[in-house]
């Protein structure tokens, strides 16, 4: 019962509601006790009365008007020279004298605990007005003990009504809160845990269906994470079965590229002037092609390779790369600017470095060719004491916002129709695995510019590779 959310409210319902009538109690004995004794101050003028009519009365009388009253003296003043009195034998000393003439609330209060908690008999002196300014002052004297058990006769009323209407009042919460908070989160509940057993089955993703305000908003959150994890272990599943038929096709092409590369070796043999200044380029490209299909042999047995850092010449691999687009570009008419120092050499992996850059200048000369206009692709290095920089811009049309969006997330950033938008992703990842980074510097109808940037010192290396 305390452990559910239901029983809580109950217990609760019944606690405070207990709370609020011992708040209601004490005020409610105390009017009582005040009107006991008004009630004892009317019956006794009443039998005062009785002198009135006839000054002198038998004491058979007296006594019977006494014992209606049910007080033991009657003192009635009716003007300043004049008084009825009803007496009869007191049985003890009187103990206190209460004045009902204008008693204050926290006075009616504390006279009320005080009787209920005092349990000795006493008598009594009862001061009040006489009712339809039937005289200046009214005295009577009485016995405690009956005023005492009437009010916890009263008090014992109120105690037991008081835990009825808790009783039924927890009872209809109880109802209302299992019918409108509990049966709905249990269902959200029911519904979380087949989703858990099943979370690829997108049949089992939470129908937002709750009325209460703040449920609904709790399923519709439940129902946005649903789907963005189905749809993240879906696309887990299918990169999984891509990798595994990369890797096979991989396998297959390093043993045809290998083959390939032997006939090159004896194509650099060929006395042909334009054989001898094509075949280091045509084995520069198998190598590449081979040693990439290793790695990503290598990268589906997870063992991505680190890169294999060395002195390298950017102007060196710049050139190979835009010779190998220029020959892609055909007779497209498109520029390429070159504005990298002779001898700037970097610290990094030749083979990835060359990849990334390759990624970032075919990503240029495509949307620029799908323009059907002409354009320029141009690439500026420099250095400062930290770091060596290289921008690669075009004149194309820039990324579109989705593109911008996912533009390193592998399969959602791709612009080109067919395109698996991998190039930026992969050109990203190899240039974290050098401690840089690869950034969007603008994109926009003038073009777009990248920035590749990497350290110089060995710590920053150390670091990314952590």
């Amino acid at each position: 019962m305390t452990n559910s959310l239901s029983g809580r409210f109950l217990i609760l319902t019944v606690v405070f509601v207990m709370l609020a009538e011992v708040f209601i109690f004490v005020p409610s004995i105390a009017r009582f006790r005040q009107d006991y004794l008004l009630a004892r101050l009317e019956r006794a003028q009443l039998a005062s009365l009785a002198l009135e009519a006839d000054d002198m009365i038998s004491p058979a009388l007296e006594a019977e008007l006494l014992e209606n009253a049910e007080v033991y003296n009657v003192v009635l003043r009716r003007d300043d020279m004049r008084q009825l009195a009803l007496s009869s034998p007191i049985p003890s000393p009187i103990t206190a004298t209460y004045d009902m003439r204008a008693p204050t609330s926290m006075t009616l209060i504390a006279d009320a605990l005080r009787t209920l908690l005092d349990a000795e008999e006493r008598v009594i002196r009862i001061i009040g007005n006489p009712v339809r300014d039937g005289g200046l002052l009214i005295e009577v004297t009485i016995d405690e003990m009956p005023l005492r058990a009437a009010m916890l006769k009263y008090g014992w009323n109120i105690l037991i009504l008081s835990a009825f209407i808790s009783v039924v009042t927890a009872g209809l919460l109880f109802f209302a809160v299992r019918k409108l908070l509990v049966t709905p989160i249990k269902g959200v509940v029911a519904h979380m845990e087949a989703y858990a057993k099943s979370p690829e089955d997108a049949r089992q993703i939470i129908t937002p269906s709750a009325s209460i305000k703040e449920l609904r908003a709790a399923e519709e959150s439940l129902q946005m994470m649903q789907t963005q994890l189905t749809s993240a272990l879906k696309q887990k599943e299918r990169l999984a079965q891509l990798g595994s038929g990369v890797a096979k096709v991989s396998h297959d092409l390093r043993n045809i590229l290998t083959s390939a590369q032997l006939f090159t070796d004896r194509i650099e043999g060929s006395e042909d002037p334009l054989v001898q200044r094509m075949a280091p380029k045509l084995v520069g490209s198998i190598t590449r092609a081979v040693h990439l299909c290793e790695t990503t042999l290598a990268f589906g047995r997870v063992e991505e390779p680190a890169p294999s850092l060395s002195r390298v010449n950017l102007a060196q691999i710049v050139s190979d790369v835009i010779d190998s687009e220029r020959l892609a570009a055909g007779d497209y008419p498109l520029s390429f600017s070159e504005d990298i120092p002779a001898s700037m050499t970097l610290r990094a992996d030749g083979e990835q470095l060359y990849r990334v850059i390759q990624n970032l200048v075919r990503n240029a000369r495509q949307a620029i060719m799908a323009t059907n206009k002409p354009g320029e692709i141009g690439l500026h290095a420099h250095e400062d004491d930290d770091r060596w920089h290289l921008t690669v811009s075009d004149t194309g049309p820039g990324l579109p916002p989705k593109a911008q969006e996912h533009l390193f997330q592998p399969f959602q950033g791709g612009v080109r129709k067919g395109g698996a938008g991998l190039g930026l992703v992969i050109a990203g990842d190899l240039i974290r695995g050098h401690g840089g980074r690869l950034r969007l510097e603008s994109t926009g109808e003038a073009g777009t510019t990248f920035v590749i940037e990497l350290p110089k010192a060995d710590l920053a290396l150390t670091e990314a590779n952590e």
